[in-house]
């Protein structure tokens, strides 16, 4: 992996993520539209194969065209002049014959297995359609890299705010211990009423923003169910984190997007596509083989029993500039995705680059908070120290106590929009491994 990894552990995220990728709707609908392009593929592998099928008709015919057999002018004299010649009648007289052309009480049932053995078209038919599944296998990884990235960020937003929760929840015992301890100072006469007031204050402002930060985990924990297709309100497993990703990233390539693959893929096929175009002055030839029995009134013997076998060729050789036509608009294609290529790479440059800004931003306030948070801690402490000796006002202790709270809220939102900074790094280098 190029960028650096963090060193501690994410099974619990890798699972969600699995689930994630198994059950989207969106995902397992473009599934759907890949089994459909790998049967489209199929059926352009048979076209190369034999057919064959089974036809019969029937013709039951009356009047229409005849054709006239003098037969009888020519044949009548001669059977007279034999007849008188033997002394007996062996040769009749027979009537001229009307043929009716079309045929009646005539039945042709055949089988007729048919080959193409030269058709460029079904070459670029079948290489077109074999590019088509891949750029769809793409479209899919898209998808699912885009997924990744939701969740990664979706799961980062709901450990924030849980640990909100957690820095709300203990800032409001520390109010309360404030509070208590100006309740005994006031008692004891060390202490006025305002101290106690603004006590109570803080402890009612704290708890309302408790509430909010709760409201933000449950928006939070609904998002992030609806990305793994789970019901909304079930829980979700956090793992504690406490460290940054790696800090440093020697990745500067954005050839693994999917998104330059899909354009280079629709390059080919466009390349196919212009072929397809020129493949009309290609001749076709193909074959067929005819088994079949034709004759009158149903008879099948011998005589009806027939084969056919044969050879055809189909040559286009003018269009009025239709195939031209489509091989300009095809070209023309083809210069439009070689701009957007180049566009689409620039872009995605860009993108890695404001990624890679902002993740070393907030790495930088990370660093800021965490120097922030060790001197509030440590100020706090020493004005709790001074107000309970009755060295300091409470307004110092107050100022003190809201350093210390924010400080926490600072590292912890500082911590969580890294590993959020990480992802759209990951997902700008497509460096996730999806397998």
């Amino acid at each position: 992996m190029i960028i650096s990894q963090p060193s501690f552990s994410q099974t619990m995220l890798d699972e969600y993520i699995r689930q994630g990728l198994s059950s989207n709707q969106s995902i397992q609908e473009q599934n759907f539209v890949l089994e459909r392009n790998i049967y489209a593929l199929k059926e352009a592998k048979s076209l190369f194969l034999p057919n064959v099928a089974f036809n019969a008709s029937y013709t039951k015919a009356d009047g229409g065209r005849t054709i006239d057999v003098p037969a009888g002018d020519l044949l009548n004299k001669a059977y007279a002049t034999l007849n008188t010649l033997t002394g007996a009648s062996n040769f009749p007289q027979i009537p001229n014959q009307r043929i009716q052309l079309n045929p009646d009480n005539f039945y042709d049932a055949k089988v007729r297995t048919s080959l193409p053995l030269l058709n460029a078209e079904l070459i670029y038919n079948k290489r077109i359609k074999n590019q088509q599944v891949g750029l769809q296998r793409t479209e899919i990884l898209l998808y699912k890299r885009e997924l990744v990235k939701d969740i990664k960020k979706a799961y980062y937003q709901l450990a924030k705010a849980e640990n909100a929760i957690s820095i709300y929840g203990n800032s409001l015992k520390l109010v309360k211990e404030n509070n208590r301890i100006n309740k005994a100072l006031y008692k004891n006469d060390k202490a006025n009423r305002t101290a106690v007031i603004r006590s109570e204050n803080e402890i009612a402002r704290i708890t309302a923003q408790l509430i909010t930060a709760e409201q933000n985990k449950k928006s939070a924990r609904s998002y992030f169910n609806f990305l793994i297709n789970k019901p909304l309100t079930d829980s979700v497993q956090l793992e504690p984190n406490t460290i940054l990703p790696g800090r440093e990233s020697s990745d500067t390539s954005v050839n693994r997007r999917e998104e330059l693959s899909k354009i280079r893929q629709a390059i080919a096929i466009n390349t196919n596509v212009e072929g397809l175009a020129r493949a009309y002055n290609i001749p076709k030839i193909n074959t067929f083989l005819d088994v079949g029995s034709q004759a009158f009134d149903f008879k099948f013997n011998g005589d009806s029993r027939y084969y056919l076998f044969g050879l055809s060729l189909e040559w286009n050789l003018f269009g009025s500039g239709r195939y031209s036509y489509k091989r300009k608009q095809a070209e023309s294609a083809h210069r439009s995705l070689l701009a957007e290529s180049a566009y689409v790479e620039t872009q995605l440059r860009n993108q890695l680059n404001v990624a890679k800004n902002d993740f070393q931003s907030t790495v930088a306030q990370y660093d800021a908070a965490q120097s922030q948070l060790k001197t509030a801690d440590l100020y706090y402490r020493d004005e709790l120290r001074l107000y309970k000796a009755g060295e300091a006002i409470y307004i110092e202790l107050l100022d003190a106590q809201n350093q210390l709270i924010n400080a926490q809220l600072d590292a912890n939102n500082a911590l969580f929009d890294a590993w959020i900074r990480y992802a759209d790094i990951e997902r700008a280098t497509a460096s996730f491994n999806l397998n």
